[in-house]
This record gives C-alpha cells, sequence and structure tokens, in this order.
C-alpha cells in the first residue's frame, strides 16, 4: 500500500468528514451488538420460566421485538450516515484527482506525448482513479467498520465466555495466512488486467478516431479480429482474477462455517456445565454471523486495495514526470512583439538522435512574411513548434524582442500565436465556436468578417443551420478545404500578433489558395508572419523564401532571386508546374 500513502494529502483535506464517518461507524457497530444482546435476554426469560402467563409472556416479549426492531432501524440510520459521509468524501476526491491529472495534462511537453498513447492516457483519468475512489470510499468504509465490528464482538464475545471464544475464533490465523499469500497474487493479476485494458482502450480508439480509413482500406475485419484478440486478452486476465477471488471467498466461509458448528457443539457441552446460558449460544451464533459478511468482505476488500494500488502506481508515475517546457507564468509580457529571431538554433527529438535542425538563423518582424520551403522532413513544423515554444532548441535559442524566450511569460505568449495547422483539429461544437476558440468574447461582425476572409463565410451560411451547425468528431462532416479554411478563419478571429501557417492550404485548388492568400495580405501588414509549405504558389508572394533541406537552410531570397540562383528551389518549381501541366 506504499503508493496509496500518497493519498493521505486528501484524508487531511477532508478530515471533517472523514472524522465524522468514523464516528459513525462506532455508534453503528455499538447498536449492531444491541440485537444479540437482546435475543439473549428473550431466550433466557422463556428458558428459565421465569414468565408467569401467556399475557405477560407475549408482552415482554413483543418489548424486546420492538427492542430490536428500534436497534436495527438506529443502526440502519446510521449506516446511510456513515456513507453519506465517507462515500461522498471519495466523490470529492476523485474530483479533485481527475482535475489533478488534467492539470498535468496541460502542463506536459510534445516529448511525453510523442511517447504516450491515448488509450493509456484515457485510462488514468477514468479506469484508473475509478479504482483509487473505490479504495477511498468502500475500501476505506468497509474496512474500518469490520474492524472496529471485529473488535467490539470480540469483546463482548470474550465477556461472555473466554474459552468459547478462543475456540470459535481458532481458525482465525489460518485466515490470516490465506489473506497474506493470496493479495500478492490478487496485486500481480490486477496490474495485468489494468495492462490488457489499456491496450483495449487504445485499440478502440484509434480504430473510432480512423474510421474513414479504416473504411476506405476495407480493414474493419482486420481491425474487429484484432479487437477480438485483445478482448480475449482482457478477458482471460479477468477471469484467473475472478477465479483466485471465487476460490478465495468460499474458503474463508468453510472457516466461519466450522466456527458455527464449534458455538453449537462446545457451547451445549458449556450449558450443561451451567457455565452459559442458552441465550449465550444464540448470542454467539448472531455474532459469529455478525461476522461472517464482515469476513467474507475481506477478500473484496483486499482486491479493492490491491487494484488501487497498482492504480496509484501509474497514476502517481505519470505525477511525477516533469514537463521540459516550465511554465514561466511570472515571466516577461512585453506591449508587442516586434520581432523573433533563432539564433544559431538546433534541435533533435532525443540525445541518441540526429539533428532535425541544425544552425538555423532567422529573423522574423512586424510587416514582413517570411516562408519556408522543404521537402516533407525537412523540418519546418519543427521550426513552428519551436517559436510556438512547444519544444526548447537543443543549442542555440529562440529571442522575442531580443529576450529569450524562456524568460517570457508562457500562457501569454502562447495567446499571441496565430497557428493553423497542416492537420486540422475541429471540436464537436458549432461552426461559430470552433471559429471563435481562441477568443473569450466575440459578435456577430467579427465572426461574419473571419469567415469572409477565410473564403469559407459563402459555404457556411448554405449549411442546415449557418454558424449554429453542429461539427462532428474532428469536423467529420467537412471537406478538407472547409476545414483547412475554417481553422484559418479561427485564427483570424483570435487576432494574434505571430501567424503561422502550417502548409494549411494543401486541401485547396491552386485558384481558391490564390485569392485567399490575396485576402490575407493586408491582415500581414500588421503582423508577424511566417508560411510553411512545400507547393510554390503559397510562398512566392512572400518577402523572404527560406529553402529548408533535411535540416539545413540551403537558400534564402526573393521567389525570383532564388529562381535565378536555379538551385534547389528552382527545380521544385520546375518539378511542380510540371506536375500541374499533366493535371491540365
Amino acid at each position: 500500500m506504499s503508493y496509496l500513502l500518497t493519498l493521505n494529502r486528501f484524508f487531511v483535506k477532508y478530515r471533517g468528514r472523514l472524522a465524522l464517518g468514523l464516528i459513525f461507524v462506532l455508534f453503528a457497530n455499538y447498536f449492531g451488538l444491541l440485537p444479540a444482546q437482546i435475543t439473549r435476554k428473550a431466550i433466557d426469560f422463556i428458558s428459565t420460566g421465569t414468565h408467569h402467563n401467556y399475557s405477560d409472556s407475549a408482552k415482554t416479549l413483543t418489548l424486546y421485538a420492538l427492542g430490536i426492531f428500534g436497534v436495527v432501524f438506529l443502526r440502519g440510520v446510521l449506516l446511510f450516515l456513515m456513507r453519506q459521509t465517507i462515500i461522498v468524501m471519495s466523490r470529492h476526491i476523485e474530483f479533485d484527482m481527475k482535475n489533478e491529472i488534467y492539470d498535468q495534462y496541460q502542463k506536459l511537453d510534445m516529448h511525453f506525448y510523442a511517447s504516450a498513447n491515448t488509450g493509456d492516457l484515457m485510462n488514468r483519468i477514468s479506469e484508473d482513479v475509478s479504482r483509487v475512489r473505490m479504495y477511498t470510499g468502500p475500501a476505506i468504509m468497509y474496512l474500518v467498520n469490520i474492524t472496529v465490528m471485529i473488535i467490539v464482538v470480540f469483546i463482548a464475545m470474550m465477556n461472555i465466555s473466554p474459552g468459547l471464544t478462543i475456540v470459535v475464533l481458532f481458525p482465525l490465523p489460518l485466515l490470516v495466512i490465506l489473506i497474506y499469500y493470496v493479495q500478492k497474487i490478487i496485486n500481480t493479476k490486477s496490474e495485468k488486467v489494468q495492462e490488457a485494458l489499456s491496450m483495449l482502450s487504445t485499440n478502440v480508439q484509434e480504430s473510432f478516431a480512423g474510421i474513414r480509413i479504416v473504411k476506405s482500406f476495407s480493414k474493419e475485419k482486420d481491425f474487429a479480429a484484432l479487437f477480438h484478440t485483445q478482448a480475449k486478452n482482457y478477458f482471460n486476465q479477468t477471469m484467473q482474477l475472478a477465479r483466485i477471488n471465487a476460490l478465495f471467498i468460499p474458503a474463508i466461509m468453510l472457516l466461519v462455517g466450522i466456527s458455527s458448528v464449534t458455538v453449537i457443539y462446545y457451547g451445549g457441552i458449556l450449558v450443561d456445565e451451567k457455565q452459559i446460558t442458552y441465550g449465550n449460544i444464540a448470542e454467539f451464533v448472531i455474532y459469529l454471523n455478525m461476522l461472517m459478511w464482515p469476513v467474507g468482505m475481506l477478500g473484496w476488500i483486499i482486491t479493492l486495495i490491491q487494484r488501487a494500488d497498482a492504480s496509484q502506481r501509474r497514476i502517481n508515475s505519470f505525477l511525477h514526470t516533469e514537463s521540459e517546457i516550465k511554465y514561466n507564468n511570472t515571466g516577461i509580457v512585453p506591449e508587442n512583439v516586434k520581432s523573433i529571431e533563432l539564433k544559431n538554433v538546433s534541435f533533435s527529438f532525443g540525445k541518441n538522435s540526429d539533428h532535425a535542425l541544425e544552425n538555423i538563423n532567422l529573423q522574423l518582424s512586424t510587416g514582413k512574411v517570411i516562408a519556408i520551403v522543404g521537402t516533407t522532413g525537412s523540418g519546418k513544423t519543427t521550426i513552428a513548434n519551436l517559436v510556438s515554444r512547444l519544444y526548447d532548441p537543443t543549442q542555440g535559442e529562440v529571442l522575442v524582442n531580443d529576450i529569450p524566450l524562456k524568460n517570457m511569460n508562457l500562457e501569454w505568449w502562447r495567446r499571441q500565436i496565430g497557428f493553423i495547422t497542416q492537420d486540422v483539429l475541429l471540436f464537436s461544437d458549432s461552426v461559430a465556436n470552433n471559429i471563435a476558440f481562441g477568443t473569450k468574447e466575440y459578435d456577430t461582425e467579427s465572426l461574419t468578417a473571419a469567415a469572409k476572409t477565410a473564403m469559407v463565410y459563402d459555404e457556411i451560411v448554405h449549411f442546415k443551420d449557418g454558424f449554429s451547425t453542429m461539427l462532428g468528431e474532428r469536423g467529420v462532416n467537412l471537406s478538407g478545404g472547409q476545414k483547412q479554411r475554417i481553422s484559418i478563419a479561427r485564427a483570424i478571429m483570435k487576432q494574434p500578433q505571430f501567424l503561422i501557417l502550417d502548409d494549411c492550404l494543401s486541401a485547396l485548388d491552386t485558384g481558391t489558395e490564390e485569392q485567399l492568400l490575396q485576402n490575407l495580405l493586408p491582415y500581414f501588414q500588421h503582423r508577424i508572419t511566417l508560411i510553411l509549405g512545400h507547393r510554390i504558389s503559397s510562398v512566392k508572394h512572400a518577402d523572404e523564401i527560406i529553402v529548408l533541406h533535411q535540416g539545413k537552410i540551403l537558400e534564402r531570397g526573393t521567389h525570383l532571386s532564388l529562381l535565378q540562383q536555379n538551385g534547389f528551389y528552382a527545380k521544385m518549381v520546375t518539378e511542380q508546374l510540371k506536375k500541374q501541366a499533366v493535371k491540365s
């Protein structure tokens, strides 16, 4: 349970609810003893023959019955209050943990997400947290309740007959040994169940997210077969865990049953010797029945604790992951962004990886459009990620207004950036809310203006519900060109000081692309603009074009000057013109 000790901070936070719940536990168990004692008095009343007539006996027994009913009712109320305090506390802890994990998701850098899988991340915030909640709520509640019950019942038994108590509870050491060995097996099996569930969740998430690709390649049967294999693995792991529990609980009940037989046999001998009464035997049987439920629950509680410990280990390892990008929210906040400079910047994705960028020097300033062209994998998007500070350079530094980017307020800096990515992500929300994603407040006029500039307004108004049209997951009910133009409208709506267009016009035909760029030229005049792409038509109007190849700058200049150099850029232009000629 070493990993579960980290949850003590939550118990301290909600100590009021926890303390109140423990008080209810104590009183509930005290009232739990009374029915057995009242039953003993009733049986002794009948067996001793102290009653004078039927009417008096009926009245006395009625009072005993009403007493049992009243005590049971009060105990039921206390158990209800116990659950209302401890179980509700566990829900508060669950709420806090999910928020804590989600905050950690937001803080972690792109290096973490490059090696993580979505199913595992989802599993930690859902399945793992739920299992930990079962520890902070039901497991804690029942464990405390059982412990208190065993103590008070043991004291009550000892007051009746120490000898009978020792004989009856003799199987308990065997129970302790059984629990000790079985808990190790349960822990191991629980971890395997969690791993199998993570793999299953990842497969399902990927198949849903890529359903278009799956269907277009007729891979439904292959994915169904993979799901069946992983589901079978999860089924096998859970069945092995269930078999252990299936053997464990009956073994416990057998030991308790032996104790019940012992009470009747040895208790009868003690009655003959006048050491105890018939009522004491009935009281002992009731006490044993009170113990049967908690002892039978021990296996389930241990399973909950062990599975919660395995889940908390996974959560702790995640929460202790340090982001390489530190949020400096007390950093510098300049009034305006006038220049951005990459100074001798090199970058690699790992210690043993080759350089994705090598010795890059680049100057961006307000009113100038800088374009970076290159083939796939040349490092264009990596530059955008560095200036957005999604990554930090391996060598060199990024400067904003001649101030190191690391010294800037990171949250403020990212609010100044309009990053239009190649892989457009739209949310399952209205068109209006997707366009206004980067703004807190907006009006219809600004929304319309952004849509018109992005050349998507005419198509939106022809949708059934216009700007209120709900989009499917990732904008599945839009074409690629529509998604790209909505993402451009989203960036325009944000009114950033620094605009990055990362190959975001690839789904448009050249005519629409040319018109859209003409619409954006006035917008570029008051901002720092960086265009990344491989299509010459997207970059030829830039003030300076940087030719990137295998992470290095090969050429730089205007469109005309680069053509005159007759180098790598000129070859790219020639090849693209040939392809266009073939298509036409």
